[in-house]
């Protein structure tokens, strides 16, 4: 900021609020541009999403689901696939700090303003192998489970977890429930069953399913395959940068994500429900 650079960094841009608030008002006051990595945005399967919503497929939409992570190992039978680093407090590590900053943004941009949320973090595996080969503590939650509640009244349900054996489409999947649809999305694909499809079922323990509960479920075409997601919003950053174009994915929306990020860490702290004031 002090050699007059424009700036655009990963999220999150900071481990507290005050220090990624300090950054965008310090690059805003010097005039720079700026902007944070909100890749998400433009995966295949959020992309399908959007779609949906812009044609009314949903109807009113009311309550999204989502499931994130997989199994990170320890590392004392297979090498573990994410840095030691992840699992230290003490080095910025945690996967509240580094997803509800994604969920931020996915929930901002896609479903509604959020007011108010209650979130759990978890340490499940208390100890893992480093780079070394040797034991650590792990001082860092591993899994975080929140709920976040909109502004249009539906309801936000985000599991993040690197302890969970993946059976589902895709490592990360959002099911979006609409009173005329509902659909779920991965990173590339999206299957969606309309109120049309959607079968009865009647409880009964007793006997087998007559019912598969993956029919009636179509998959969506794709019909205007997508580049890869952080070079769509880079290149989008550097028309900003070059031609003044439009650019809304600011510091500012990096600081709402850690803004929900502790928030989260004061409900787990606190195990209470706290509300998420605007950021300007």
């Amino acid at each position: 900021i002090a050699a007059g650079k424009a700036i655009y960094c990963e999220k999150p841009i900071a481990t507290g609020l005050d220090e990624a608030v300090s950054l965008w008002r310090a690059a805003s006051d010097a005039g720079l541009k700026n902007g944070v990595v909100q890749d998400k945005l433009w995966l295949p399967g959020l992309l399908k999403l959007r779609y949906l919503m812009d044609t009314g497929f949903f109807g009113r939409i009311l309550s999204v689901r989502g499931e994130f992570g997989y199994w990170v190992f320890d590392g004392v039978h297979q090498p573990t696939q994410r840095p030691s680093w992840n699992y230290r407090k003490e080095e910025g590590g945690g996967i509240m700090i580094d997803m509800f900053c994604h969920w931020r943004y996915v929930i901002d941009n896609l479903f509604g303003e959020i007011v108010r949320l209650s979130a759990l973090g978890v340490t499940h595996m208390p100890e893992r192998i480093d780079e070394q080969g040797e034991r650590y503590a792990c001082t860092a939650d591993d899994s975080a489970y929140g709920t976040f509640e909109l502004a249009n009244d539906v309801i936000c349900h985000f599991n993040s977890s690197w302890d969970v054996r993946v059976r589902r489409d895709d490592l990360l999947t959002l099911q979006v429930d609409g009173t005329d649809g509902s659909a779920v999305a991965g990173l590339r694909e999206c299957f969606v069953q309309p109120d049309a499809m959607t079968p009865k079922p009647v409880w009964n323990p007793d006997v087998d399913s007559p019912i598969d509960y993956f029919d009636n479920w179509s998959r969506m075409p794709t019909r205007d395959p997508a580049e890869n997601a952080f070079k769509i919003q880079w290149e989008l950053f550097l028309k900003h940068v070059v031609d003044d174009e439009p650019f809304r994915w600011t510091l500012l929306e990096g600081a709402k994500g850690v803004q929900l990020a502790e928030l989260g860490m004061q409900s787990w702290n606190e195990r209470k429900w706290v509300d998420v004031p605007p950021l300007s």
